[in-house]
């Protein structure tokens, strides 16, 4: 399939924006959606709409069937052993929340350890946080080397007997940088602790193996890989899952309610209570068909050749520092010398370019750069060399624009 059969499939794509074609640029933060996908969910509304796992009627089984059809996708998508570890969540945050709570507060006690990277996203940060304090373990992180990569000599001194917790992001959403996380997890594993993976950046521009990486849980967005908001997955080992309580009460995941205790249904309804997300699961089933079409090999080797073209014609012009290392995925984060990335950002979407501006809920990662905000083009399987060089000629402009008001 090549680049304008994928565009055309992106209906979103072909509008203006202050009078100029559209140029998005901020897929790491959402990607847009295929008409395969939009069509999925609208199927399912006119066709199929109905609770599942409840009725005997021929809409609840069409829907329950659809529901679980998507669940085996996911499985066959990541390599799970079994649907049983699959369970649908919100997204990475919900996901990684309900790691923290249903594993760590039952498992963690004082002097204990938990430990990250400074590069983490805050929905791999504050639920560690929150989680050290309630039960007094000690949350420790991981240091970067200069380049933006994780230190991995002062990992393996930093992961200790006493460290019950490892959670790494795959990729970053601020560098680019691909982490070395079944490496980090091997080590992890040799100390006792359990290996927890933030899938959000990686999982809808790679491909992802659970069982070759050897985690214990990983967490991923549907929004960030064509899917609709609102949908994302838990993977989680099946011993863990089965010694873990629910973090959520109600219906859907009970098998028997008696006036004073209630017993929970098996793996993976007892994570999932109350309706589920049935059309987000639905559209996440439909979005795993497109990218496995176009091959996730092909995506990863296009975004490669696009952020490799576009540091290269970055890195041209002067004042510009960007960060992270050279090898990375999709993900280009820079900034402009005497230009602030939000007014970069209000620049270039004037020229159509929509890019990421802020500290992109990484604040200890900005505090490690020296830096309150950075600008974030990100790359993904509908972008061109030609919208690179309109995002580039876009930077010259705003360069120029500064330069005289200044």
């Amino acid at each position: 399939m090549n680049i304008q059969e994928i565009r055309s499939y992106f209906p979103i794509l072909d509008q203006q924006v202050n009078g100029k074609q559209l140029v998005y640029l901020d897929s790491a933060a959402t990607s847009q959606k295929p008409r395969q996908v939009i069509e999925a969910l609208e199927d399912y509304y006119r066709t199929t709409n109905s609770n599942v796992h409840r009725g005997v009627h021929t809409l609840g089984n069409n829907a329950t069937d659809a529901y679980e059809g998507a669940r085996e996708k996911v499985r066959k998508f990541i390599n799970a052993k079994s649907t049983e570890e699959i369970i649908f969540t919100r997204g990475t945050t919900t996901s990684i929340n309900t790691v923290a709570v249903s594993y760590g507060l039952a498992n963690l006690k004082e002097g204990d350890e938990i430990v990250i990277s400074y590069m983490e996203h805050h929905s791999n940060i504050i639920p560690w946080q929150q989680v050290a304090k309630k039960t007094g373990a000690l949350l420790k992180y991981i240091p970067l080397t200069e380049d933006g990569s994780i230190d991995m000599e002062a990992a393996k001194k930093i992961i200790t007997k006493n460290t019950k917790i490892v959670s790494i992001m795959y990729v970053s959403n601020v560098l680019g940088a691909m982490n070395p996380v079944k490496e980090i997890g091997e080590y992890a594993h040799q100390q006792g602790a359990i290996m927890v993976i933030d899938g959000a950046q990686s999982t809808p521009h790679m491909k992802v193996d659970v069982r070759d990486l050897n985690c214990d849980f990983y967490a991923f967005s549907g929004h960030k890989m064509c899917a609709p908001t609102g949908i994302g997955v838990l993977y989680g080992k099946k011993g863990l899952l089965e010694e873990m309580e629910p973090v959520e009460f109600g219906g859907e995941m009970i098998d028997f309610v008696d006036l004073y205790d209630s017993t929970w249904k098996e793996l993976p309804w007892k994570f999932e209570a109350g309706t589920p997300i049935i059309a987000g699961a639905v559209g996440l089933g439909a979005a795993i068909d497109f990218l496995e079409e176009i091959g996730l090999d092909e995506i990863a080797k296009h975004e490669h050749e696009l952020v490799e073209y576009g540091v290269e014609q970055l890195s041209s012009l002067e004042g510009v520092s960007i960060y992270g290392p050279k090898q990375r995925v999709g993900v280009l984060t820079f900034n402009i010398a005497e230009v602030h990335p939000h007014d970069l950002a209000t620049v270039l979407d004037m020229e159509g370019v929509a890019i990421r501006a802020g500290h992109h809920c990484a604040q200890p990662l900005m505090k490690w750069l020296q830096v309150s905000a950075t600008a974030r083009a990100s790359f993904y399987l509908y972008n061109t060399k030609e919208e690179v060089d309109i995002f580039v000629q876009g930077v010259r402009k705003a360069k120029e624009y500064f330069s005289d008001v200044f």
